[in-house]
């Protein structure tokens, strides 16, 4: 197999980057400085057909690959990770559940808009009491004859508060199986809902033009036909859906690398000490060239995973690819904005320069969409190790 990105890849590439460093870099440091999450851009993303990629043209969408998503979220990325990872959960965690798991009538319904960028989706997965353990949760749904009753929270939910969010789809208990383990299902909820409540945003670390919420359910009810999919099939929903999320967050930590490569090598050709450039003394020539490694083994084992996902692989080789390039790739940014930051000197401490940013946004990206740890745990059993 060929990871080789086609000439159709490379245009697309370039058109997304001129609109990444027109509409976006100019006004990145703004919105993170005033933790503005910006309508007007996002919607503009939409225009450019970023949303709809993957979807199929009845929907307004593509119809393409997942390869072409990765390269969008990359481009992004590479001038604003907030924007980056709006675009990331927009589709992998918005668009792509309701596009894989849900009725016809569903799809009519919210698809459209979403595609489009006219609307955001969030996935409301993680609780307060539950993050990696994702099949603890104790948000509940009971069904009331023909509508299901939703109570408890969640935490973390990207694009779940903005002023044009649609819908969120949570994942809720809504019975106990004969085993004892909770049936988890995915129920589809609309913005507005009464009893359902976006709370306050986030005042995160890095990330801060993104839209970030906590969420509450009181009594939130939803039609019965709200569900997602299969009764009980939440969590192979959520796990599928992780997947996918994770090559794309590859991505988003692959755009930051080479953002971190590009900025590095720029100011050690400009700043002068001794009299020469600094690029010209080893100690910093050989920290910017292993950010040139850094960048292109994730940008190999992101294309992998992603052509794996376009030609249709097998789900635990799929599986196996995602977590490897999601592990490296993100922890590997978190390294390169260290560098980066450390190339910049007293300068990479000011706000006034974009490496200040990235060293803050990067660190989530260990985190967000399954830990390191939980990265290591599933590559170990890909492996055949019964590890827990």
């Amino acid at each position: 197999m060929s990871y080789e990105l086609s000439e159709e890849h490379r245009a697309f590439r370039t058109s997304v980057r001129d609109f990444a460093e027109a509409e976006i870099a100019p006004h990145a440091a703004e919105w993170d400085r005033k933790h503005h999450f910006p309508v007007e851009t996002v919607q503009k993303m939409g225009q450019l057909g970023l949303f709809g990629l993957t979807a199929p043209e009845q929907y307004g969408g593509a119809g393409g690959d997942f390869t072409s998503l990765c390269v969008a979220i990359e481009e992004i990325s590479r001038v604003d990770q907030s924007m980056g990872i709006t675009l990331e959960a927009a589709v992998g965690l918005g668009i792509n559940p309701i596009l894989t798991y849900g009725t016809d009538e569903q799809k009519q319904r919210w698809l459209p808009d979403l595609v489009a960028g006219r609307a955001l989706a969030g996935f409301g997965l993680t609780e307060p009491d539950s993050g990696s353990d994702a099949g603890a949760t104790r948000t509940r749904a009971v069904l009331d004859g023909d509508e299901w009753v939703i109570d408890g929270s969640k935490q973390f939910i990207t694009n779940s508060g903005s002023s044009i969010t649609s819908v969120v789809t949570v994942t809720a208990r809504t019975g106990e199986r004969a085993d004892g383990r909770p049936e988890i299902s995915t129920i589809i909820v609309p913005a507005g809902t009464p009893g359902f409540v976006a709370e306050a945003q986030y005042d995160k670390l890095g990330w801060h033009a993104s839209d970030t919420h906590p969420l509450t359910f009181t009594g939130c009810r939803v039609p019965q036909e709200n569900l997602l999919g299969r009764r009980g099939k939440g969590f192979a929903q959520f796990l599928a859906t992780l997947d996918d999320g994770r090559v794309a967050i590859g991505a988003v930590a692959l755009g930051c690398i080479k953002a971190c490569l590009e900025m590095s090598v720029q100011y050690a050709g400009e700043r002068k000490t001794f009299g020469v450039p600094i690029g010209q003394k080893q100690g910093v020539a050989f920290q910017i060239s292993d950010l040139k490694v850094m960048a292109d083994a994730a940008e190999l084992l992101v294309y992998r995973a992603a052509a794996l996902k376009d030609s249709g692989a097998s789900v635990q080789e799929f599986k196996q690819a995602a977590a490897v390039a999601k592990l490296y790739a993100t922890e590997s940014a978190v390294t390169a904005t260290r560098i980066a930051t450390q190339v910049f000197g007293g300068y990479g401490f000011m706000e006034e320069y974009p490496v200040t940013r990235f060293y803050r946004d990067a660190k989530i990206l260990e985190i967000g969409e399954g830990t390191s740890e939980v990265q290591r745990m599933l590559i170990a059993r890909g492996l055949g190790l019964p590890v827990e």
